[in-house]
């Protein structure tokens, strides 16, 4: 069963007669989901410009499935592939229409085309000097869609309904330099927001990850929550018979904000009133007037 993302990458590849080097397809993925109006993938700044991890994690799962051939460096259609290469003739028509525009385009002039149309994403570039050296208006643009520094501080976000790279866009567009996780178990059935994956993606994007899972809850004691009022009843013991005992970790929190950081605290809830988030904000703003933004 594929989901209708993944059935886009091999439909996309197939337009490109089936075989596309590994970052000359990123670019082309990336290109077409800007163009596209239902955009299957989204990205984030990095060092080549626009990445999609969940691509790459479904590269992988492809792969498995034998759609897409074993190799590291090329993004290429099996027979298995072309067969389920199959979405909607309007969908085929667009990225037809989409593969002979940029048929001529590969290599570095694909990825400065890439560049100059959406410099935000080229802010983490390590090639954009290289790439675009003669061309200092489109370096200017890439400069102004870097988003502005933020103080330090303290903010909280949930993942809940939201993409790895939506979440980090929206990390990287309030200035957060550190993201603290204040889950228990940082496990995770989306993907990307299991610890591992997500202090990999953070650093890949220039965010420092931190866990401190003695400020998190136990599954348990959230299992049987139904209404606000249960929510509200909850954090009230959470208060009162648990942060308490973790000054060090609020200390901690506190001293990175001191050292210049723009902290988030993050869970899984997107509403950050069911969320023990908001405590542990509530927290340090008493004990240190720090002010808080819930992005």
């Amino acid at each position: 069963m594929l989901f209708d993302r993944q059935k886009r990458v091999l439909a996309l590849l197939d337009a490109h007669d089936g075989e596309v080097g590994h970052l000359d397809f990123q670019k082309l993925l990336f290109l077409y989901c800007q163009e596209s109006e239902q955009r299957p993938y989204e990205f984030v700044p990095y060092k080549f410009g626009g990445f999609s991890f969940t691509s790459y994690a479904d590269k992988r799962k492809l792969t498995e499935q034998g759609f897409l051939a074993d190799e590291e460096r090329v993004w290429r259609l099996t027979e298995a592939g072309k067969a389920c290469a199959l979405v909607a003739p309007s969908v085929r028509i667009g990225m037809d229409e989409f593969a002979k525009r940029y048929k001529g385009l590969r290599g570095d002039l694909l990825v400065a085309e890439a560049y100059r149309r959406y410099p935000y994403y080229a802010i983490r570039s390590e090639i954009a000097g290289r790439i675009l050296a003669d061309e200092r208006a489109a370096l200017g643009e890439i400069e102004r869609a870097r988003p502005s520094a933020a103080p330090p501080g303290l903010c909280t976000v949930g993942y809940e309904g939201r993409s790895l790279e939506g979440y980090l866009n929206l990390l990287l567009v309030n200035g957060v330099t550190l993201l603290c996780d204040v889950r228990r178990n940082p496990l995770s059935r989306k993907y990307g927001f299991s610890k591992g994956t997500l202090s990999k993606s953070c650093e890949g994007v220039g965010i420092r990850y931190e866990h401190l899972p003695e400020l998190g809850i136990e599954g348990e004691r959230r299992r049987t929550l139904e209404t606000q009022a249960d929510y509200d009843q909850l954090f009230l013991s959470y208060e009162s018979d648990t942060l308490p005992n973790h000054n060090g970790a609020l200390a901690r929190i506190q001293e990175w904000i001191d050292e210049g950081e723009c902290v988030a605290l993050t869970c899984y809830e997107n509403l950050p009133e069911q969320c023990h988030r908001h405590c542990v904000a509530e927290a340090l703003l008493q004990k240190a007037g720090c002010a808080v933004r819930h992005l």
